[in-house]
């Protein structure tokens, strides 16, 4: 029997005053066993990566405590390494000197630190680059430097943090194949993995099991074996059941999943601190006007649409996120369907399309909503950005407030709601003479 490494135990975490508190992880329990690869999949927003610095003890939780075999983790220590998103490497020191970095923590003196840096930079395939700054290597290289730096010290836990999302496609499937090399052949020492991604086929292929989180607030929806050997056929059909399942998954919420009186699902109903997807309109559009046509007819499978579409599950998941909240169509059991007014938005010409989407960003997007508001009550009807942030920044972290108001700019400004001048950084209607229809018309409603 695998002997438990690590345990997570009721694990919450909030930001904001008690008063005005908002919750990212709520009461996160599992635990992870020796010789577990773990990839912990979720949208955007639902809290992975915090979960992640919980882990390594960057982060304290608000409530509950993680556990190394169980002794309670309460700040950083070298058992536990982390590679992050960005290579996060020092510009002034050399590749040798960033990956040094990593033992001075553990008192070795500079001969040991030397030796074990220099095999660490062969064992991740940059023997001959010691001596190079971060400038001089490209983004593959970059990275690699920071799996080095992060294996140096022997860590019995090993945290990934999107560590491929920032590369190209072949770059990133040779770091990842030479990682499981070194992890499959026992190469390393490492005794567990635990990896955040947002790529399912990346998930399906690494992990022997996935978390799933649901978001606002971050809760684990869903735990998911994968039983396959290595190395994985993408191309089988065992391999693509399981994509397709944790596809499904992932477009699954709590909200989602209510049903009504009759039988029905229920609207999915968001707040105002709700995580938006970062999402083109164009490409929202166009994959609606795709699913409306022959074959599909306006219901699809999930997964099968998004590879007629060519799209990776980095870019489908947030537009499936997007058509569904905003009102355009409903995701059940792996498949989606356009609602009436979905249909209604791909039949319709331009004009009428920004009128439609007009209408459900009023009645389905509370920010969007109350930015509108806010304008019309305002007597020159015109507010400066910096308003809106503020308000977000009580629900959410600075970075993610930004990220909100951006999306709902670009939102409001296609639907002509308002307009925003980059240069004054102020918002203001597109004619405060006039009053508009959108906060009244029953003409788009219909599920």
């Amino acid at each position: 029997m695998k002997k438990d490494l690590l345990t997570l135990s009721n694990v919450s975490k909030w930001y904001g005053d008690p008063q005005k508190s908002t919750l990212i992880l709520d009461h996160i329990e599992f635990t992870v066993k020796e010789n577990d690869f773990v990839v912990i999949l979720g949208k955007s927003g639902c809290g992975k990566s915090t979960l992640l610095r919980i882990i390594a003890g960057l982060i304290e939780p608000n409530e509950g405590q993680v556990l190394y075999q169980g002794k309670k983790i309460t700040h950083t220590f070298p058992l536990i390494a982390m590679v992050f998103q960005s290579h996060a490497l020092f510009p002034w020191l050399n590749v040798l000197e960033n990956v040094e970095l990593g033992l001075e923590a553990l008192g070795l003196n500079p001969h040991q630190r030397r030796r074990r840096a220099l095999e660490a930079i062969d064992l991740i395939g940059l023997d001959g680059y010691e001596s190079a700054y971060p400038k001089e290597l490209s983004g593959g290289m970059r990275q690699r430097v920071g799996f080095a730096r992060a294996l140096v010290v022997n860590p019995d836990i090993l945290l990934l943090d999107e560590p491929f999302s920032a590369l190209d496609v072949l770059t990133a499937e040779n770091i990842r194949n030479d990682l499981m090399d070194l992890w499959i052949e026992k190469r390393i020492p490492t005794k567990c993995i635990i990896m955040v991604s947002h790529n399912v086929i990346e998930a399906v292929e690494l992990a022997n099991r996935l978390v799933i989180l649901n978001h606002d607030p971050g809760r684990i929806l869903k735990e998911v074996e994968i039983p396959l050997l290595y190395p994985r056929d993408e191309t089988s059909h065992h391999f693509q059941e399981l994509v397709d399942q944790v596809y499904t998954a992932l477009l699954t919420t709590a909200e989602s999943t209510q049903v009504t009186k009759r039988g029905e699902r229920a609207r999915i109903v968001i707040g105002m601190s709700y995580r938006l997807p970062e999402v083109s309109i164009h490409k929202l559009q166009g994959l609606m006007d795709a699913l409306i046509e022959p074959p599909y007819h306006g219901k699809a499978d999930i997964f099968a649409l998004a590879d007629s579409e060519n799209l990776s599950a980095k870019d489908s998941l947030p537009l499936f996120e997007a058509i569904e909240i905003l009102g355009f169509a409903q995701i059940s059991k792996g498949d989606i369907e356009l609602t009436r007014s979905g249909k209604a938005l791909c039949q319709a010409d331009i004009l009428e399309r920004k009128k439609v989407f007009a209408y459900h960003l009023m009645r389905h997007i509370p920010l969007a909503s109350h930015i509108y508001h806010a304008l019309q009550d305002t007597p020159r009807k015109r507010i400066v950005k910096e308003k809106f942030l503020k308000e977000l920044e009580e629900f959410m972290p600075s970075e993610e407030a930004l990220k909100n108001i951006s999306i709902i700019i670009n939102w409001g400004r296609y639907a002509e709601l308002f307009a925003y001048d980059n240069r004054t950084e102020l918002l203001s209607l597109e004619n405060p003479e006039a009053e508009e229809e959108v906060t009244s018309s029953e003409t788009y409603q219909g599920q």
